[in-house]
């Protein structure tokens, strides 16, 4: 058996980086075996660059989304999450709290990239982000084109994960960080059968021995149906230190008497439109 990181995947098919440093086209053995970006594997050689995967190594974390129909799940064993959001195309608050339970709900720390720092909407966009800044949540303000310097120290130690909408700049981001990159992506493509120029599949990219980069697929929704009322409660940090303060413990912070979490909105230690995102969420995963 050999060891190894899954770098890239496209359908059935996976590219795992070896410890011999040796990248190998691999397969799984049968359908049931759930492979993602970033997952130690061990595998058995089959014939000369190609591999089965036989098993999937126990993960510190898989940051995924799920709709009511099915779940997928994006990257395996990541340090901390990097969203990046710009001001043209205008991006989704509503996205980004998305990511932030995601990532909270993996006890991950996550980086907020302010993206296109040279945009005269940017300084709306620092604007918004102040709130989340407010909770702790670390808001970086670059222009990937021009400097990435203030990320760079940020990843030292970490497999990061990039996400983020379409348009953002993620690919622009990823190029400045691995000027091969566009080289290597064009090569995993080729070995896994996939598209040369769009980021379709999470694929993985190292800065050194210690350090690593997954760029993500670009998304324009994130369904977060595999979380309770009680995981997204607890993934939100404004909200946590108002937990079991309620008067009912079912409390569901809508009309109920005696609730802690409504009290605190109307006191303003909590924004009015973070209850309303936990409401819209609710109910979109109650249907």
């Amino acid at each position: 058996m050999i060891s190894g990181q899954v770098v890239a995947a496209h359908g059935r098919h996976f590219l795992v980086q070896t410890a011999q440093a040796e990248a190998l086209d691999c397969i799984t053995r049968g359908r049931k075996l759930d492979v993602v970006c970033g997952d130690r594997v061990e595998l058995s050689l089959t014939a000369q660059g190609q591999g089965v995967i036989e098993k999937v190594l126990p993960r510190s974390s898989l940051f995924k989304r799920a709709d009511a129909f099915r779940s997928k799940a994006i990257a395996a064993n990541a340090t901390q999450i990097a969203v990046m959001v710009a001001s043209r195309p205008s991006w989704s608050e509503d996205l980004l709290q998305r990511c932030l339970l995601a990532a909270e709900s993996q006890h991950l720390p996550v980086l907020i990239l302010a993206n296109k720092a040279d945009l005269p909407e940017h300084a709306a966009t620092l604007e918004t982000l102040a709130l989340y800044e407010s909770l702790g949540y670390t808001v970086i303000s670059l222009c990937a084109r021009q400097d990435i310097g203030a990320l760079r120290e940020r990843l030292h130690g970490h497999l990061t994960l990039l996400a983020g909408q379409s348009g953002m700049g993620k690919s622009t981001l990823i190029n400045a960080l691995f000027p091969h990159a566009d080289a290597r992506v064009a090569a995993f493509s080729e070995a896994l059968d996939s598209g040369r120029h769009t980021t379709t599949h999470s694929r993985l990219y190292r800065l050194d021995e210690n350090s690593a980069v997954i760029d993500s697929p670009g998304f324009q929704e994130f369904a977060l149906a595999h979380l309770s009322r009680q995981d997204v409660e607890a993934a939100m940090p404004d909200f946590r230190p108002y937990l079991g303060r309620c008067r009912f413990r079912d409390c569901r912070h809508d009309s109920e008497p005696g609730c802690a979490l409504r009290q605190a909105v109307e006191e303003g230690r909590i924004a009015q439109k973070r209850l309303g995102f936990f409401h819209q969420l609710l109910a979109e995963n109650s249907r």
